[in-house]
């Protein structure tokens, strides 16, 4: 009996030790897959041709028949992605205290610094945390407002932005100023105008979107700080739709908080997000949830959750590292270059009309159109059930218009296809 128990153990013990041969080697084959394909494009680094583009995009896969423009409400995450993800969370399950509780501490602060490097900020600023509706929570509840100050929000806001403050500083009193924004505005300043026209000596906080999710406008985040920090109030920025898209440069931007879902534009898996707070506003905050090691002074007391989605943590730092072999200016100067290709494609048609700003400084990568005389639900289960195009309906501020996401997957020959579907659905 006692010689059959040894036995046992002594089996349990090879199987154990081997799992985690086996996950190591997992984790290696991962990310050497991984890095077959960033070898690949930082080799092809200078080329914009439309062959890479279209390589590219054949690292993201969808569901047969599917043509996705739909990249505002849910990013799609690559195969090398989604393969290092997976062998992290096979990685973390072989050996769940280990890799939960200090394995991955190197690994967790390479992923902040990639991200600090994308925003060109500091590390110590940079706090890694679920998505931004946690952001936007953390930044609304701990600020320490009273009755009767002001936070300026605007019309366009998302719900999720404008949520926190009405439960956490509303309903104490402290007054949402909500703007109005116009649809096409002519220019840079016009938009600084509508915040500027409400501020008095009571308003403590201006909390904007980068870019809203609405029309796909782009607000002017470095004029609007600017504007706000002459007046002593602090700027908070729902980032969601802008990082990823656009080159954003938080230090030139000045703004105190900037929160982000970091599976939209940045393409990592679901479930994580970024948290910017400028240091010398740090004092502000206090961490939605506490746990041991609260007494922590740095930016990391602000993500101190126990136990937490690691996988999908080293994640963003793989898709981090696949965005980089790409380029972030190479991302942007193609965001642009989608925009203007769909925009001249559609110019001509009379019936199509486009619903946002057309400056490359007020818009990038949304862009809605409307097909006039059609009600936007009909359009848009039209695109979807005959033709496979998934895209957002937006009926709010009279747009009655499809919301069209060019992410760095859809190709010139995608937009084409997209363009005779809606020139047929205008004339039919």
């Amino acid at each position: 009996m006692h010689k059959n128990r040894r036995k046992f153990l002594k089996n349990l013990s090879v199987g154990v030790v081997g799992s985690l041969a086996f996950s190591n080697q997992g984790w290696t084959q991962s990310y050497e897959r991984l890095k077959v394909v960033i070898d690949d494009l930082k080799l092809n680094e200078a080329n914009s041709s439309e062959a890479y583009w279209e390589k590219v995009s054949s690292q993201f896969r969808f569901a047969e028949g599917l043509h996705y423009f739909n990249n505002g409400s849910l990013g799609a995450c690559p195969t090398p992605i989604r393969e290092a993800t997976t062998t992290f969370r096979n990685t973390l399950d072989d050996f769940p205290s280990k890799y939960m509780w200090g394995g991955w501490d190197t690994q967790k602060e390479e992923t902040r610094k990639k991200v600090a490097q994308l925003f060109k900020v500091s590390q110590e600023e940079i706090a890694l945390i679920h998505n931004t509706t946690e952001g936007m929570n953390l930044i609304a509840q701990s600020m320490n407002l009273d009755s009767g100050d002001e936070i300026i929000i605007s019309d366009h806001d998302h719900s999720s932005a404008v949520a926190p403050w009405t439960v956490w500083q509303e309903q104490k009193g402290v007054k949402l100023v909500r703007s109005t924004l116009p649809i096409l505005p002519k220019n840079i300043e016009e938009v600084v105008a509508v915040y500027k026209n409400v501020i008095t000596p009571k308003t403590k906080v201006i909390s904007i979107c980068h870019i809203v999710n609405t029309n796909g406008m782009m607000l002017p985040v470095k004029e609007i700080t600017q504007m706000a920090h002459e007046n002593g109030i602090l700027v908070a920025v729902d980032g969601a739709q802008g990082a990823g898209m656009v080159l954003t440069d938080l230090r030139d931007m000045d703004c105190d908080f900037y929160t982000v879902s970091a599976h939209k534009w940045l393409f990592a898996p679901k479930g994580i997000g970024i948290f910017y707070a400028k240091e010398s506003s740090q004092h502000h905050l206090r961490p939605l949830i506490v746990a041991r090691g609260y007494k922590d002074s740095s930016i990391r007391r602000l993500e101190n959750y126990n136990t937490r989605n690691l996988p999908e943590l080293l994640g963003l730092g793989a898709a981090m590292d696949y965005r980089n072999a790409i380029g972030g200016q190479k991302i942007h100067e193609r965001t642009y270059e989608l925009k203007r290709y769909f925009r001249e494609r559609v110019k001509d048609n009379e019936k199509l009309r486009l619903k946002t700003p057309e400056d490359d400084r007020l818009s990038a990568g949304i862009q809605v159109v409307e097909i006039l005389g059609k009600e936007v639900s009909d359009v848009k289960n039209q695109l979807f059930e005959n033709f496979g195009i998934d895209s957002r309906p937006m009926t709010k501020f009279g747009l009655n218009a499809v919301r069209l996401s060019f992410a760095i997957f859809i190709t010139k020959k995608e937009i084409d296809r997209l363009v005779d579907v809606l020139n047929s659905i205008a004339e039919s």
